[in-house]
């Protein structure tokens, strides 16, 4: 197995792609060790001194470091689990959370606002190794939660407002802004 690594606009952050399939739908995002309780490669990941988040994308694995740690220290040890867990064929989700919710009583604005996010921004920002979910839209503002290598990265701020805000506003009248929510 042979697992290539890919920088992000994050510099906390590294995209870990083991060349198989990571989740099979959807994304988790882990913030600590209690959170990843249904994943046994993210509580193997977090067993690595100086991991702050693990976010399991469709085909790649995004950890952030702590400030204080090194990648040249942590970077071997998480290709080492992760080629572990793949070869012994392990699980990474042992069981999802259901946490859809129903998109029948949305309006029409925020059912285009979730199409757009869906279609134009999260494979966007998956290439960078992150997330980005809607929460709700309030009088003309559209909250976003973002994951993996997009919290906490220096350049989201310039993504909210200059990518997504614009593309918002341009197709759906009713945007007025975008905001980060965690």
């Amino acid at each position: 197995m042979f697992i290539q690594t890919e920088a992000t606009p994050n510099p906390a952050t590294l995209k870990f792609l083991p060349g198989t399939q990571v989740m099979g739908s959807g994304t988790a995002n882990f913030t600590d060790a209690a959170s990843a309780s249904n994943s046994p490669l993210a509580l193997r990941l977090f067993d690595i001194d100086g991991i702050d988040g693990i976010f399991l994308g469709a085909d790649f694995i995004t950890v952030t470091k702590a400030d204080e740690a090194a990648w040249d220290v942590i970077k071997p040890r998480v290709l080492a689990a992760v080629m572990d867990h793949f070869t012994q064929g392990l699980a990474v989700i042992t069981e999802t959370a259901a946490e859809e919710s129903s998109d029948e009583d949305d309006s029409d604005a925020v059912k285009q606002i979730k199409e757009l996010i869906e279609t134009r921004v999260r494979p966007a920002v998956a290439q960078d190794g992150g997330d980005i979910v809607f929460r709700a839209f309030e009088e003309g503002v559209v909250y976003l939660h973002m994951q993996g290598a997009c919290a906490g990265c220096p350049s989201s701020t310039a993504t909210l407002k200059n990518g997504i805000e614009n593309m918002l506003r341009h197709y759906v009248p009713e945007v007025v802004e975008v905001r980060a929510v965690n």
